[in-house]
């Protein structure tokens, strides 16, 4: 059994991101964890993530903590998420995230490792 705290989070860049902080609670390197990783996302208003596109084989959820994240598919289609909601992506779905929101957003994040 491992506890994290805040303070024991793991900061890191994530590629395409801006306007956030990104944090990993679990993982691999944190505390050995194999299959997947959780993490914590603080976006400001305006900051967000550059399109992912569908080459990522890694299943996604996100998980609004705070404020509220604008979310894109290929389409077009944008899904407000709120505090309490969340959304999940099957491998190879791509997508963009961004803050339009006068608040900052904190999300959690789990992702799972490659196989």
């Amino acid at each position: 059994m491992v506890k994290r705290t805040l303070e024991d989070a793991t900061v890191y860049n994530a590629a395409g991101h801006h306007g956030c902080t990104c944090m990993r609670y679990h993982g691999k390197d944190e505390t050995g964890a194999a299959k997947f990783w959780v993490g914590q996302s603080v976006f400001l208003p305006g900051g967000g993530a550059e399109y992912a596109y569908e080459d990522n084989p890694l299943e996604k959820v996100y998980y609004v903590l705070e404020g509220e994240m604008t979310v894109t598919d290929k389409d077009g289609n944008e899904y407000v998420i709120h505090k309490d909601e969340s959304i999940s992506f099957p491998p190879n779905e791509g997508r963009y995230l961004e803050n339009k929101s006068r608040k900052p957003a904190r999300m959690l994040v789990i992702i799972n490792y490659p196989d």
